[in-house]
């Protein structure tokens, strides 16, 4: 998938938000242990999920699926793919922030394993509503 995919990607998933760019993306991928995972085709649909590992945890920065093709897996697939190189990488659990009000995602992390272990009281900035908070997510990745 091209930096240009994921960031029309990214725009169409965080629309109520402030979606990375395609500048931010390229910049944040050439960042020492970051990597990125991805599932799906131009059939089925994309979706990607960009990371890093530092002394033994994971941070999932990201996880983006089109929303045409949502509902298809992918998320899920992506995020064990994510799960399976942070573990490869050495890393002994895994963190995540997820805006509160996003069901399907708290559900989609819920599933996968990760727990709250925290709340940053609005940490998500939003152009045409109020700011959300942010659950802090923790799982091993095994």
């Amino acid at each position: 998938m091209t930096i240009d995919e994921m960031a029309a990607i990214h725009a169409a998933a965080f629309d109520r938000g402030r979606p990375w760019g395609a500048a931010e993306l390229r910049e944040l991928l050439r960042t020492p242990d970051t990597f990125c995972v991805e599932a799906g085709n131009a059939e089925t649909g994309r979706c990607f999920a960009i990371g890093r590992v530092a002394a033994g945890e994971a941070e999932l920065l990201t996880l983006a699926t089109a929303p045409a093709a949502r509902r298809r897996g992918l998320a899920r697939a992506c995020l064990a793919a994510f799960l399976a190189e942070a573990a490869a990488r050495g890393a002994a659990e895994a963190f995540l922030e997820v805006a509160a009000d996003n069901a399907p995602a708290l559900a989609l992390y819920r599933a996968a394993g990760f727990r709250r272990v925290g709340r940053r009281e609005r940490y998500y900035r939003r152009a045409e509503s109020a700011p959300a908070d942010a659950i802090v997510m923790r799982c091993a990745p095994a």
